[in-house]
């Protein structure tokens, strides 16, 4: 099914198109706040969707076909969309860790009173709502995210994931024989063990700073890539590139941040610079995240 822009579909349809803003509006499909128009749960119903362009930020789309704006009934074959509790049962768990599950993957965050879609959540699909009364934030699914490979992933004992493309199945390969060529050898203050001196001093320092963090994370995308370390609270990514001499290792690194600035995941750098003054330079970096240190 083919989806347009409201301003494309008053063109099929013939009318103004701020007409047919104020007659959605009416019709409870859509509703402005803060001098953007938002997707109401009735509009989804309707068919709606919301898209997210990089140039001009989030608008909203329609199905191009067989769209009544007279009648009110929801499209044929509509998109099934679930919450966190119904994608719960499907694992046989509470949506209270369903949630928390989403927000580990960066679909969701945690907002004053609920929970708040992602640029990574929308790319799935998920829808933001309101309820009327709390004014709390939800978010709701296509059923297509129960065959999310990174979902089922977290509750599958299989971590890696079969890839299809030479392009992804190339750079698993040099992931993997960097990760050979440079065991976890060296012991951390927490008990990890990572890879390098540098990383050590990262993470100690992390360990110091009180802050709950992952070595070696995988990235929750369909490439099989992994993160030097995650933080979980603002779904902050730290890479710490200690090998820039080699034309190899600089090649590995270029991949990998296209790949993060392809998903617009948060990361922080980390050079040998950074190292040298590193109670300086991470609280900083922390920051900008809303993680403070001190």
């Amino acid at each position: 099914m083919k989806y347009i822009s409201t301003s494309a579909l008053a063109k099929e349809l013939e009318v103004n198109s701020a007409e047919l803003f104020k007659e959605l509006n009416n019709k409870g499909f859509i509703e402005k706040k803060n001098s953007q128009w938002l997707l109401t749960e009735k509009g989804v119903k309707k068919g709606g969707k919301t898209k997210n362009n990089p140039k001009f930020g989030e608008y909203i789309v329609w199905p191009k076909e067989n769209f009544d704006l007279n009648n009110d009934s929801t499209i044929p074959n509509s998109t099934t969309l679930l919450n966190a509790t119904k994608i719960a049962k499907e694992y046989n768990i509470s949506s209270q860790k369903m949630n928390l599950i989403l927000s580990e993957l960066g679909w969701i965050k945690k907002d004053i009173a609920g929970w708040e879609v992602t640029k990574q959540g929308k790319r799935l699909g998920g829808q933001q709502f309101e309820h009327n009364q709390s004014g709390g934030k939800y978010v709701l699914w296509p059923d297509s995210i129960l065959e999310n490979k990174s979902l089922k992933s977290v509750f599958s004992d299989e971590s890696e994931q079969e890839e299809s493309s030479e392009e992804t199945a190339n750079f698993q390969e040099k992931n993997n024989n960097f990760r050979d060529k440079f065991p976890a050898t060296y012991r951390t203050r927490d008990g990890h063990m990572v890879r390098s001196r540098g990383e050590v001093i990262v993470d100690d320092t992390l360990y110091i700073y009180g802050i709950i963090h992952a070595y070696e994370k995988k990235l929750p995308i369909d490439e099989n890539m992994y993160c030097d370390f995650f933080i979980p609270k603002e779904n902050v990514y730290i890479e710490y590139w200690g090998m820039e001499n080699d034309p190899k290792y600089v090649d590995r690194k270029k991949k990998k941040l296209e790949i993060y600035k392809k998903y617009e995941f948060n990361l922080i750098e980390l050079n040998d610079d950074d190292i040298a003054n590193l109670d300086d330079n991470l609280p900083r970096k922390l920051l900008k995240y809303n993680i403070k240190v001190y």
